[in-house]
């Protein structure tokens, strides 16, 4: 009995071993020919304000957290040159010195500078919902995900909350309703790096504020622009 009991344990060690062989030269030999690559991404950035009017400054650290899904579709037989379409998420915070508020008694915006008055707080606060576009091209291959990349295109968006927030010791003021607000944004985007940091760059293309925004009858607009990293995941 205890030979036969040996000679099954020996088998069943012989065919476990036989049988994790056969999987792993399996695995070896299939590669998806028909990969995507870098269809979610995950990014921080440091946020500019740009082509400020007077007296307007940004102070203190402004940031952004941007997630989203991106459709990628290869246009070549290698599938190093591809076409990516989306949809994703932004917040971003941008600290400075443009006091928005109200006038009493009616509902027109009022825009200015704080230059000289003490605050604690004051900055505005956007979520959009965003949809990149982007002409992709890589040197990757099937056998590994790690390879150099440059991603460049547009991306449109519309900013479906906006808060502004000023605080002093005795009193606030928020602002969520302004007329004068470009929420439709259109940016160009760059992005380039290899693995997993990558560089990425944004510059809208048209100004946070339209022509009706003055201080003292000097467009407010502003461009905004985002520098960071941005991580990508199969």
């Amino acid at each position: 009995m205890k030979k036969i009991l040996f000679v099954i344990c020996c088998l069943s060690i012989v065919l476990s071993f036989g049988q994790g062989d056969g999987s792993n030269s399996e695995q070896e030999v299939i590669l998806d020919s028909l990969y995507r690559e870098d269809q979610f991404y995950v990014g921080v950035t440091f946020n500019l304000l740009l082509n400020q009017p007077k007296n307007i400054s940004q102070s203190g650290f402004s940031g952004g957290l941007h997630m989203g899904f991106i459709r990628d579709m290869p246009i070549n037989k290698r599938r190093n040159v591809a076409i990516g379409l989306g949809i994703g998420y932004s917040l971003d915070v941008y600290n400075q010195n443009l006091f928005i508020g109200e006038e009493e008694g009616t509902e027109q915006t009022i825009f200015s500078s704080l230059e000289g008055v003490d605050f604690s707080t004051n900055r505005f606060t956007t979520h959009l919902v965003e949809a990149p576009l982007e002409i992709r091209w890589r040197t990757s291959v099937p056998e590994s995900h790690k390879f150099y990349r440059v991603y460049t295109g547009l991306r449109m968006g519309y900013m479906y909350s906006f808060k502004s927030n000023f605080k002093q010791s005795d009193n606030q003021v928020r602002q969520t309703e302004i007329d004068e607000l470009n929420r439709w944004r259109i940016g160009a985007t760059f992005t380039f790096g290899w693995n997993t940091f990558n560089f990425h760059f944004y510059y809208s293309l048209n100004t946070l504020f339209n022509d009706e925004a003055l201080i003292e009858e000097e467009k407010v607009g502003l461009n905004t622009a985002k520098i960071g990293l941005i991580f990508y995941i199969l």
